[in-house]
């Protein structure tokens, strides 16, 4: 999966959840740009897990910053 397709699985997550209606791109930051509070974040987070069949790293995704950030952290779970 290429990240333009784990980008485009994210927005429509963001979307689906009333989380963001633009366009995603891996430069937004989480917090500042997109206005997520911690439970939004989390609900991302968790939607995309379920959405990808995958499974963030708790650790990790605290330092989860931009949409870029955890397009990477998907990607790396995907490959492994």
């Amino acid at each position: 999966m290429t990240d333009d397709e784990i980008l485009a699985v994210i927005e429509d997550v963001a979307r689906d959840h009333g989380l963001w209606e633009g366009a995603l791109t891996p430069e937004l930051r989480l917090i500042e740009d997109l206005e997520l509070d911690s439970l939004k974040a989390l609900t991302l987070a968790v939607e995309v897990e379920n959405a990808l069949r995958v499974c963030l790293d708790p650790e990790i995704e605290g330092k989860i910053v931009t949409v870029g950030d955890l397009v990477a952290m998907v990607r790396r779970e995907l490959e492994n």
